[in-house]
């Protein structure tokens, strides 16, 4: 059983006392692909370390995050095309638009977010959408956007039923973390109308710990929670659900 974790910040700060420590004890317990979405240029390199130091089991993305969008954010795009160019990535993410924080930058937040899309599109490469408060103007972009061409994820998927579907029907799957196993966190009152293939695993460790681990930092292993909690929505078998959600993600990511 190969389980993967689609969405992790492992170069974080908040695992510099015991990075290694912390991948060797997700390894150990089954997770062996890790899916690295960037944040800023200032990441950069703390990423391409980390796959240096495990190329069996580091997979990169490149982007501009939207709370990073900042009056620097033509800079940060331009950091951003320049990667592209030089060499390999599984996906451009994490982008998106996050009015949860701050709304000052919208503007520029929708104008990164379609400039990533066609950097995407030019490397046929999915993209990994983080969607804050934001399902609106998020769809608005997607369907301007949409087409053969245009597929990924939706990072951290919060919303309802309803808009599960419709990001289905821009070749998105959902990915499913911590928030699933949270009482109020409601989208484990119809995931099982979700068909498992449209669905991929994530931490976003160090952030949104599941159940019973919930406000302590996350880390890869506690994915056997959300494993948990699948395999009682969906009453599979959590091998199972294991399995086709790591197929779902070589088939997003060309692995």
């Amino acid at each position: 059983m190969i389980i993967t974790d689609t969405h992790t910040h492992l170069y974080s700060e908040a695992f510099d006392e015991d990075r290694d420590t912390v991948i060797q004890n997700a390894i150990d317990h089954g997770i062996e692909r890790f899916f690295i979405p960037s944040i800023d240029s200032s990441y950069t390199k703390s990423m391409l370390d980390l796959e240096l130091q495990y190329p069996k089991n580091m997979f990169l993305m490149m982007g501009l995050h939207p709370t990073h969008v900042k009056e620097n954010f033509k800079e940060e795009l331009h950091h951003v095309e320049h990667m592209l160019s030089k060499r390999p990535f599984y996906a451009v993410g994490e982008i998106g638009i996050d009015l949860y924080w701050d709304k000052t930058y919208l503007n520029e937040q929708l104008e990164a977010f379609k400039f990533q899309i066609h950097l995407a599109k030019k490397y046929g490469l999915p993209i990994v959408i983080h969607c804050r408060d934001s399902f609106d103007e998020i769809f608005e972009v997607l369907e301007e956007e949409k087409g053969e061409d245009l597929f990924g994820i939706f990072h951290c998927f919060t919303g309802t039923e309803e808009q599960a579907k419709r990001a289905l029907g821009y070749n998105m799957k959902l990915g499913i973390g911590g928030v699933v196993t949270f009482k109020n966190g409601k989208i484990d009152t119809f995931l099982n109308k979700i068909d498992l293939n449209h669905i991929v695993l994530e931490t976003d460790s160090p952030y949104l710990a599941p159940v019973p681990y919930r406000g302590k930092r996350n880390e890869s292993v506690y994915l056997l929670q959300v494993l948990k909690k699948l395999s009682q929505i969906y009453d599979q078998d959590e091998k199972v659900i294991a399995n086709i959600t790591t197929q779902n993600s070589k088939e997003v990511f060309g692995i």
